[in-house]
């Protein structure tokens, strides 16, 4: 699983009232979430602010509120007033869920809140959290509440000092479990889990140890390594994936730029210099060089079109050495593989070489051009950092998908790398789909889904949100969001989230 992401969502830097709550919270806390003694429900039925109710939860503080103006939304109901809070927050977690008394960490977390009375979707990207309110499409089509929360060890919440195997896929949904209890006292109606790529992963892996959390899920574009050394159907993809001619244009391109390697080294060189990139951790600008040129077609497929092909030099041997430059940097990016763009991702490149896996494509139109093949996670962890793969891992979750998946929904886009190797359903699953959106990318969601697809996948998301009007119950034809589009909620822009990772 790959690589360095180029600008993804903003981390801006919050700073707002903060609550005395912090890391040196007894382990009583950080064991198991007190009850709340206020009364659930809709917002009409307390006299309780909903901040406060949300701080009184032992071990949550507030970093921010960022009020979103009811006046710019609109819900379904014609509610006029219908807008959202959002608040950003810090919550007491354990460190290790299986020994809550040996310390604690501050794990972030954002809410948007719109009623008590609503379903809530909990998302996960499996990475940073975005500290800008957004909605993910299932809240939308619920209108309900969004929770997201920030994966542990990517930084701020990650504790100190970082003992690294701690962090693996049932800890991560034992921060998912607490969270949830401690705000389902709060938000007492139906929740669905859902999130992308790593996070659509996560989201199966919270599932699969708390199954009786949520009420449903809805994973996007989620990978399913489930045996690390097979990786065959990656090169069946890349074979078939398009049109031969969009194949030829980008297979041409990244043979010149391993033919190239010289010219286009000293420029990464000068490149690099004028940036301040240093490349310890890949290990020399040579193995960064060619990490990023190899990451090239993956890094096509995943966030382009084939319509995009038009973009590719057609003659990639005629091409000056400036275009050559210009169209791996576009797609994969010269910053991926320095220290400074690896950095934030080593929580990633160590899950992906303990437990998710990676692919290890043969790429064989290169014909020996390559030095060191497609290099594994282990090359893009600091070595001061120890690990070991786990290959019972994802065996495990993917056998439980197959024999007892229950409310769970799997979106894929054909044209996207990594649904070559995707989960599968079983004769166990039930109310259950995997879906496939036509010529889709890494962006793909039940909103590209063919027509009928799309209003069944709606109306399952909306039933198992118990908010499926009576005239969908009668007819899944009728599905359609509950809350109207707004931009700058609901738009996502893909090609800004770009990267080899999940």
């Amino acid at each position: 699983m790959r690589k360095a992401l180029r600008g993804i969502l903003s981390l801006a830097v919050l700073i707002g009232t903060v609550s005395a709550t912090g890391a040196s919270a007894g382990a009583a806390t950080a064991a198991e979430p007190t009850a709340l003694r206020t009364t659930a429900g809709s917002d009409s039925g307390t006299s309780t602010d909903i901040k406060d109710r949300i701080l009184a939860i032992p071990g949550m503080s507030l970093i921010e509120e960022k009020p979103y103006p009811s006046s710019q939304l609109r819900s379904s109901r014609g509610d006029s007033t219908a807008g959202y809070r959002y608040f950003v927050l810090n919550y007491t977690q354990p460190i290790d869920h299986r020994h809550p008394s040996k310390g604690t960490f501050q794990q972030r977390i954002t809410l948007l809140h719109k009623d008590t009375s609503r379903p809530t979707v909990f998302y996960t990207s499996g990475y940073n959290v975005s500290t800008n309110p957004s909605r993910s499409e299932p809240t939308r089509i619920v209108d309900g509440n969004q929770v997201s929360l920030e994966y542990r060890f990517f930084t701020p919440s990650r504790p100190a000092p970082a003992d690294w195997s701690k962090l693996d896929i049932w800890q991560a949904a034992s921060d998912q479990h607490r969270v949830f209890t401690a705000l389902k006292q709060i938000y007492t109606k139906n929740w669905l889990a859902t999130g992308g790529s790593k996070g659509g992963m996560t989201a199966t892996y919270f599932e699969r140890f708390y199954p009786k959390d949520m009420d449903g899920v809805v994973a996007y574009v989620a990978p399913n390594d489930v045996v690390n050394k097979e990786d065959s159907a990656y090169d069946r993809f890349f074979g078939h994936v398009g049109t031969k001619e969009c194949r030829d244009k980008l297979n041409g391109v990244q043979r010149e730029a391993l033919i190239r390697r010289e010219p286009l080294e000293k420029k990464y060189q000068e490149y690099a210099a004028g940036n301040g990139y240093t490349f310890n951790t890949a290990g020399s600008l040579d193995k960064a060089y060619e990490a990023v040129v190899m990451d090239y077609v993956w890094a096509f497929w995943q966030y382009s079109l084939l319509s995009d092909c038009d973009s590719i030099p057609a003659d990639a041997k005629s091409a000056s050495n400036q275009a050559i430059w210009d169209s791996i940097d576009s797609i994969s990016g010269f910053s991926a593989y320095a220290d400074q763009g690896l950095e934030r991702y080593t929580p990633y490149y160590y899950q992906a070489g303990t437990q998710l896996g990676s692919p290890d494509i043969e790429q064989p139109w290169l014909d020996g051009l390559s030095r060191y093949g497609y290099q594994p996670p282990r090359n893009f962890v600091p070595r001061s950092i120890p690990m070991k793969f786990q290959p019972s891992a994802m065996r495990d979750v993917d056998s439980w998908v197959k024999h007892h998946a229950n409310h769970m929904l799997y979106v894929y886009g054909q044209n996207d790398p990594w649904g070559a190797e995707r989960f599968r359903l079983g004769a166990g699953a039930r109310d259950s789909y995997v879906m496939t959106v036509a010529g889709g990318n890494h962006g793909s969601n039940v909103a590209g889904l063919a027509d009928d697809d799309k209003a069944k996948a709606t109306a399952a998301i909306l039933r198992w949100a118990g908010v499926a009007p009576a005239a969908v119950q009668e007819d899944p034809a009728k599905a359609k969001p509950l809350a109207k589009f707004d931009e700058r909620l609901d738009k996502r822009d893909v090609m800004s989230e770009r990267g080899l990772r999940p």
